[in-house]
């Protein structure tokens, strides 16, 4: 997933930065209003979190052409406290509103709520999501087929319990499929090539598992 943060106070911008690299985000910065808005016309930016007072071009003027423009989520941080302004916020397409000082990991918990990661697994140093079914490796992104997606949610799900070729034929492929069972070992020589060859070990002549 990809974040763009866009804050003109140098030190929180490093600690926010921090705090989503560590739980594998990709993260672009931004210290005014037109950095952001170049990023955000130069990146696929996922989620935007924008502060209200930026120099060059406020926070909300630069939610309302993110919004005009693409789809994407945007999270309002402000220090400002009158009761008109998260109304103003939310009125120009933001799609939540954190008033300063805050605590980053309650922020982190907002923001991957904002882009329904509660249904994000992680096995060793990948990520996926079960609803978009997007795969992330250290933060990026890796581009799975349909079958290596289903491979690595059924390791996931049966974490070092090996799995025989029929076993994994029958839940991946389905009980009609009538191919030859090497396939099996075609696609996870692929998908290991994507995410790695320390995640799924070989047993010979039984199947396969997670090294956890």
């Amino acid at each position: 997933m990809n974040v763009l943060i866009a804050e003109d106070e140098l030190d929180m911008l490093k600690i926010l930065q921090s705090y989503f690299q560590k739980e594998g985000f990709t993260v672009f910065t931004a210290t005014n209003g037109l950095e952001a808005l170049n990023l955000f016309y130069n990146q696929k930016i996922d989620l935007a979190i924008l502060d209200w007072m930026m120099p060059e071009k406020d926070g909300i003027s630069v939610c309302r052409e993110m919004k005009k423009t693409k789809k994407i989520k945007v999270l309002m941080l402000t220090a400002r406290e009158t009761g008109e302004d998260e109304f103003l916020a939310l009125s120009a397409g933001a799609d939540d509103y954190v008033n300063k000082p805050f605590y980053p990991k309650t922020l982190l918990m907002r923001a991957k709520k904002l882009l329904q990661m509660e249904s994000v697994q992680q096995l060793k140093d990948v990520s996926f999501d079960i609803a978009s079914k997007c795969v992330w490796k250290n933060g990026e992104e890796l581009f799975l087929t349909k079958t290596e997606f289903e491979l690595l949610r059924v390791f996931n799900q049966n974490r070092k319990q090996i799995l025989t070729r029929d076993q994994l034929l029958d839940v991946v492929w389905g009980t009609d499929y009538m191919g030859d069972s090497r396939t099996v070992d075609t696609h996870i020589r692929r998908l290991r090539e994507k995410i790695g060859e320390d995640i799924i070990q070989t047993h010979r002549g039984i199947g396969y598992s997670t090294n956890e």
